[in-house]
């Protein structure tokens, strides 16, 4: 399987999922392929790269390397449409301040935007984008 650029997501998060479809408008270069953390896809590919335990941050695996949490986003954001790539400013922000946003957004992402009771299921124009 070829991994240069793999969003992996909470696949039962609405945010997450809205953020995935987000992408996926935008990528119009067809960089990124996408896969759920609960699917089997996305654990063979996670068990292949040191990570912290219980991992439900967004997974950038890009060029053999690891991104997650807001690294992993800005560096999404560097490959989408229009104004997107400038967010790669914030990579001038030190991580531990990025990533306490972030981490606060996730701690409350499924009392704000909700949860499904299973992993999102790609459309069949999107099912070659999926692992």
């Amino acid at each position: 399987m070829k991994e240069e650029s793999v969003i992996l997501f909470d696949g039962v998060c609405n945010l997450c999922n809205n953020a995935v479809d987000f992408v996926i408008r935008r990528d119009r270069k067809g960089v990124f392929r996408y896969g759920a953390l609960q699917s089997e896809a996305a654990i063979k590919l996670l068990a292949q790269h040191p990570l912290p335990a219980n991992l439900d941050s967004i997974v950038l695996i890009q060029d053999q390397r690891i991104f997650i949490r807001s690294g992993a986003a800005i560096r999404i954001a560097r490959h989408l449409g229009s104004g997107w790539p400038l967010l790669t400013v914030f990579l001038l922000v030190p991580a531990p301040v990025r990533d306490a946003v972030y981490d606060w957004i996730a701690r409350n992402r499924y009392r704000w935007f909700g949860r499904k009771d299973s992993c999102r299921l790609p459309t069949l124009e999107e099912q070659a984008l999926f692992l």
